[in-house]
């Protein structure tokens, strides 16, 4: 059984038909990775398994459990974090505030010490600047800071849409890095990013998105061979 299981998702914004039968797997501990083109469906794709949009048509499976009537607070208990595009820092409170609000669904309190540790082992950056307020961050910091948040709900499944967008080359990285060792470490990702080549770098398996539809899927190495991803998203002539 796979870990998130999506099957023929309809998503409507008013009369806008922006998902049109999306059907997808994540399966446990993978990497997968969600590309396409701007309105091509990603975005909504993730504010639909997490209920921040309810489908008109379609469901969404995580370990078998339908989540679609599901409230997107609740779908959090069920153990689904969510690093919204824009990262969505609480700007007036400082670092250490936010990370605190990350575990608030948290009923194992006695686990939130070592997650804080290890949240500033993976971003040193963070601990360094635990009492400085979020909104004079850095870009680079700030999505640091929305990653570790995320982290503090101690999901099972984390979802990141454009963790990349607005940062410098170098940083972009180091951020793909440490998504890399958050997924090592036993959480499963789903991963939406314009970077394609990045995305697929760091992927198992790749769904292709246009206009609402996926229209092809493959392991990431096959994708990044293939020609159609080769000249739409990583700039192969």
């Amino acid at each position: 059984m796979p870990m998130l299981e999506v099957t023929d998702l309809h998503t409507y914004y008013g009369n806008i038909h922006a998902l049109k039968g999306i059907s997808l797997t994540v399966e446990q501990g993978e990497i997968v990775t969600l590309i396409g083109g701007n309105g091509a469906g990603k975005t909504t794709t993730l504010r639909t398994i997490t209920g921040l949009i309810k489908p008109r048509e379609g469901h969404v499976l995580l370990n078998g459990e339908d989540l679609t009537a599901y409230k997107a607070h609740e779908i959090v208990y069920k153990g689904v974090a969510m690093i919204p595009e824009g990262r969505g820092i609480f700007a007036r409170l400082s670092v250490v505030e936010n990370l605190d609000l990350g575990a608030y669904t948290r009923k194992d309190r006695t686990q939130i010490g070592p997650d804080l540790d290890r949240v500033y082992t993976l971003f040193p950056r963070l601990q360094e600047r635990r009492k400085q307020v979020a909104g004079t961050l850095s870009g680079g910091e700030q999505q640091m800071l929305a990653i570790g948040r995320a982290l503090m709900a101690h999901p099972r499944l984390l979802l990141l849409d454009e963790p990349s967008m607005g940062l410098a080359p170098i940083l972009v990285e180091g951020i793909f890095n440490t998504i890399k060792e958050i997924n090592k470490e036993g959480t499963t990702i789903l991963l939406v990013e314009q970077n394609a080549l990045m995305a697929l770098s760091i992927a198992q398996r790749g769904y292709v998105l246009q206009t609402g539809q996926i229209v092809l899927h493959d392991t990431a190495e096959n994708l990044q061979r293939n020609e159609l991803v080769q000249k739409a998203y990583l700039g192969v002539e």
